[in-house]
């Protein structure tokens, strides 16, 4: 458990790999999937991810630069074992919401 979450710890990289499942995305794409993700902490997450051989950042040598990233069959591999805690997600997601919600509500109160 300690090696995969020291490849995927944070807040992140989870996401970018959930997103980039089977598939091949521009830098702006993923940021919007993502969601509330700043450029810099993307850019910071997928250069780290691209080191550890999770993905791969495609270059296409044009201008204006056009780079897309996808998972590698070691990162694809690791996306595989997350589905069990996708779906585990979605079959809680009403309590998830309700916990979130109550964090929240303890933090304001404080």
């Amino acid at each position: 458990m300690e090696a995969a979450l020291d490849l995927v710890g944070g807040k992140w990289k989870m996401l970018i790999l959930y997103h980039l499942r089977g598939a091949r995305l521009r830098f702006g794409e993923l940021r919007r999937m993502v969601g509330n993700v700043s450029e810099k902490m993307l850019s910071q997450q997928l250069k780290e991810m691209v080191a550890d051989g999770l993905l791969r950042r495609i270059d296409h040598q044009t201008v204006p630069p056009h780079v897309e990233y996808e998972t590698t069959s070691f990162g694809a591999d690791l996306c595989d074992t997350m589905q069990p805690m996708c779906e585990w997600g979605e079959r809680h997601m009403q309590a998830i919401e309700g916990l979130a919600g109550a964090r929240t509500r303890r933090t304001t109160q404080a």
